[in-house]
């Protein structure tokens, strides 16, 4: 690997980066006291700015007004805009609007290009993707009781799907349904787009998550699919190759995942270490700083977060270079290491700030809170962990080892 960056990258990265410092960390403050809704005309005019700059929808096709830029190429600029929860949304490369481009720009005919595609990417529309089920294991996708039944030029959809991210407000949705039970468990589903303004689409409730219920694009939304019709012309790739597509989506997904994690990381060591060298904590001036533990708690998170870097930097490369399917195991190991060395970084962060963490007077705490999921989604860290052991194992059988 080259870690070499090109002059075109570092001035992009160098342009991102102050932009966040100086227009965005700002707004934090309103952001985690005020609705979605109301601060949409603020970030409005923030990705006004951004479309200015020219640095609107990096990894987003050229064609379509983005940046183009490469899967290695954005795992740095997600770094960056991780620093802050409305990053990703001010540059329009969120998710999970950012995934579904992808798949619409691959697998889309020309009529769902024209009329999704190009808004998404432009920022007009937004969207979700409703995968997971309210009674049945995430980890096991492949349990789904939601079908999509063909009815002449119709697909009739039924079930109960949660944590669809961005459904309230969203124009459309990515669902994954059951088209084809008889097949092979990885050949039943397919994705189909629904318009969310379907008779039968009804969002139940944006779901609270550790007290937070949100709106708009930051909230997790139930959807009750009920008789819900949508053209065959809606079908997303052929028919049964839900899991196929899913699995491309989602190498290259757990990259922009786990970039945006060490930016949070980025972020709370900062914090960490602003606030250790500030806290008074004796009557004769020290600060946390002097303190033994502090100090092993930042040189440990610092050496986590080089590791988890260098780590997600080899597993993009990989997947450019041979392709998601030979970079199997280096995908699984980033998703549960990067995921836990977040974890344990945001929470010393938190330690050090003591009562001050808890509050949302910094952004520590609406990081911990929705942060955690970070284990969870795309696949539990104990799945993964199992995955790539089993993977490992193999390679062994039958070895002679001295």
């Amino acid at each position: 690997m080259d870690f070499t960056l090109s002059d075109k990258m570092q001035a992009i990265i160098g342009m991102m980066r102050e932009f966040v410092d100086k227009e965005l960390i700002p707004l934090e403050p309103e952001f985690l006291d005020r609705d979605f809704g109301e601060m949409v005309p603020f970030l409005e005019e923030k990705r006004a700015i951004v479309r200015q700059m020219e640095l609107w929808a990096p990894n987003h096709p050229k064609e379509y007004g983005g940046m183009g830029l490469d899967l290695m190429e954005h795992a740095l600029v997600s770094e960056v805009l991780g620093r802050t929860p409305i990053g990703h949304y001010v540059f329009g490369c969120q998710a999970p609007d950012a995934g579904n481009i992808e798949i619409l720009h691959r697998y889309g005919t020309e009529a769902q290009k024209g009329q999704w595609l190009a808004p998404l990417v432009a920022g007009r529309i937004r969207s979700c993707f409703s995968m997971t089920e309210v009674d049945l294991p995430g980890s096991n996708p492949v349990m789904m009781d939601t079908t999509a039944v063909c009815e002449g030029d119709q697909y009739v959809i039924n079930g109960q799907k949660w944590y669809s991210t961005a459904a309230d407000g969203a124009a459309l949705a990515i669902v994954m349904a059951v088209t084809n039970p008889e097949a092979p468990p990885h050949l039943r589903a397919s994705m189909i787009i629904v318009p969310t303004d379907t008779p039968g689409f009804n969002l139940v409730r944006n779901i609270s998550i550790m007290g937070h219920a949100g709106s708009g694009y930051f909230s997790h939304g139930e959807i009750l699919y009920q008789s819900c019709r949508v053209p065959v012309a809606n079908l997303l790739g052929p028919e049964g190759w839900g899991f196929v597509i899913a699995q491309e989506r989602l190498g290259p997904g757990r990259i922009h995942h786990c970039m945006r994690w060490l930016g949070i990381c980025s972020r709370a060591f900062d914090l960490m270490c602003k606030r250790a060298q500030e806290r008074v904590i004796t009557p004769d001036g020290k600060t946390l700083a002097t303190r033994q533990i502090i100090q092993a708690w930042i040189a440990e998170s610092a050496a986590e977060i080089q590791a988890a870097r260098l780590m997600t930097l080899h597993a993009a490369w990989k997947i450019e270079t041979l392709g998601a399917k030979e970079a199997r195991e280096e995908i699984s190991l980033i998703k549960f290491y990067v995921a836990d060395v977040l974890q344990r970084v945001v929470d010393r962060a938190l330690q050090v700030h003591g009562g001050l963490g808890m509050t949302d007077d910094t952004i520590l705490a609406f990081f911990y809170r929705h942060e955690r999921a970070a284990r969870i989604y795309d696949g539990a860290d104990e799945v993964h962990k199992v995955a790539v052991a089993r993977r490992i194992l193999k390679e062994y059988a039958g070895r002679t080892v001295r």
